[in-house]
């Protein structure tokens, strides 16, 4: 990984679009630091399309999305479970081909929510996930769902770094059993989730480009950054020509495959906005 200084001034100054991860990204102990709200802000105002995508689940996002018990981020769309799900203006049926979604002050309005598999899909991979649950905290003590669990539709996730504090071996022994029932598997900064379909960050941000814009976003990868921090956020690593992770990411430096291009000073919410500053500080000296 280079330093955040290291990114081309060139190259920042054709990004027009921002993806990140959420949890320990423009967060630290569940909440948005008050630097990445305003740099998630800045970036809209300056005609960029964001979108937060996550491992957390949709019920979670909504009312960041919806504006309830506080403002609407301002994002144009957020994705969850780790690609399977998200949250889009219901305005976003009218949206062309341009590169800039609708401006964030609709999302308040309205919400549609989208998915990548049928409603008779998800019925009958809830039942088996229910029953996989089960099994997992009946075999691996100590081990919970994670307390957002309620508002998950198409994924499980076991807490192991968020409320509880499970050893790497304890996280192995999950995502075993979930393997072995055939469930796709990943890690993130705070939980263990299993899936049933081939559902990652990069197949997610390729599905909700299609679904907004009409585009394919892999053939504008140049336009494009990704933040992020952890185990979930490598398909993003590996596939994006610009992204960045926030300086907490050391952590799990040693247990990934794939490695931002670039590592922020600061960590978490401080961390995103200083890749924020840097495109905008690019895009002020064209």
């Amino acid at each position: 990984m280079k330093p955040l200084a290291q990114w081309p001034v060139d190259s920042r100054r054709a990004i027009h679009g921002v993806f990140t991860d959420i949890d320990d990204t423009l967060t630290h102990d569940g909440r948005i630091a008050p630097e990445a709200l305003q740099a998630l802000g800045d970036l809209k105002a300056a005609g960029l399309t964001v979108i937060p995508i996550t491992g957390r689940p949709i019920g979670w996002c909504e009312p960041f999305m919806a504006g309830i018990n506080g403002p609407a981020w301002p994002v144009d769309a957020m994705v969850a479970e780790n690609g399977a799900v998200a949250f889009v203006p219901a305005a976003a049926d009218t949206f062309t081909s341009q590169i800039n979604l609708q401006p964030s002050s609709y999302i308040r309005e309205a919400l549609s929510k989208r998915y990548q598999q049928s409603a008779e899909v998800r019925t009958a991979n809830r039942v088996r996930m229910d029953a996989f649950a089960t099994q997992v905290c009946a075999q691996v003590p100590g081990m919970e769902l994670s307390r957002d669990s309620a508002g998950r539709e198409t994924d499980l996730a076991f807490d192991y770094a968020e409320f509880a504090q499970h050893p790497p071996e304890t996280v192995q022994r999950v995502l075993a059993l979930l393997q072995s029932h055939g469930m796709q598997t990943t890690v993130s900064s705070i939980h263990i989730h299993g899936c049933f379909g081939d559902f990652n960050k990069w197949r997610g941000a390729c599905w909700i480009v299609r679904e907004l814009l009409g585009r394919d976003l892999s053939t504008e990868l140049d336009q494009w950054v990704f933040v992020g921090d952890s185990g979930n956020d490598q398909a993003m690593f590996e596939h994006f020509r610009h992204s960045a992770g926030v300086a907490n990411i050391a952590r799990f430096v040693p247990q990934l495959s794939h490695l931002p291009t670039y590592v922020t000073p600061s960590a978490r919410g401080a961390g995103f906005a200083e890749v924020a500053q840097a495109i905008l500080a690019a895009k002020r000296h064209d």
